[in-house]
């Protein structure tokens, strides 16, 4: 029988960090599977995605090209809760299935899950444990600012769409505090890729 490699879902909010944090976990030679990153592709022109986003809200999120729209969808479903909803009926169960597919084929001992929105999501069912990215939302502002520009009111608004801070620390299992530099974050890393080694007998 093959033992499925223990699965880490890796969260936080916008900003937090939680891509930095998968990227040390993989220059440390742990698979890591970025549902943003399948979520750009099960979208792409083609795609059973792509046209149930567009049987559902019209060719009008769709750009010239045939390509979507993000800016435009976010608009919409951002307004929206009940738009959003169906838009997550769509996505969703693509996103999922292509998560397991890629999961299933990475192998290692231990695997890492990126998925920012993991206390809203089916995912969260998925893997055994949670880890959180977490910093301040003052943190999260700055960072927002200083990474895409806008403005604070804005900033707040993209905040507020999505799970508090309590609510994703009501669901993990480990937490890295990243309020410091790049370099604690590693070392954090560094060490939470050595218990989970030790947990899994490596």
């Amino acid at each position: 029988m093959i033992e499925t490699p223990l699965r880490i879902g890796l969260t936080g909010g916008i900003a937090s960090g939680k891509s930095a944090a998968a990227r040390f976990f993989s220059e440390l030679g742990v698979p890591v599977i970025d549902t943003d990153i399948i979520a750009r592709e099960v979208v792409k022109p083609g795609s059973a995605g792509l046209e149930g986003i567009r049987e559902r809200f019209g060719s009008g999120v769709l750009d010239d090209d045939g390509t979507l729209n993000r800016a435009v969808l976010r608009a919409v479903v951002f307004a929206d809760p009940a738009k959003r909803e169906v838009l997550e009926a769509i996505l969703h169960p693509l996103i999922r299935a292509e998560t397991v597919r890629q999961a299933e084929a990475a192998g290692g001992d231990y695997q890492v899950i990126v998925v920012p929105l993991l206390v809203e999501s089916p995912l969260k069912a998925f893997v055994d444990r949670v880890l959180l990215v977490d910093c301040s939302e003052e943190t999260q502002i700055r960072r927002l600012l200083a990474r895409d520009g806008g403005d604070e009111a804005s900033a707040r608004q993209i905040l507020a769409a999505q799970a508090s801070r309590e609510q994703r620390l009501a669901i993990a299992d480990d937490v890295i505090g990243n309020e410091n530099t790049l370099q604690d974050l590693q070392t954090a890393v560094a060490e939470l890729h050595r218990r989970y080694c030790q947990t899994v007998g490596k």
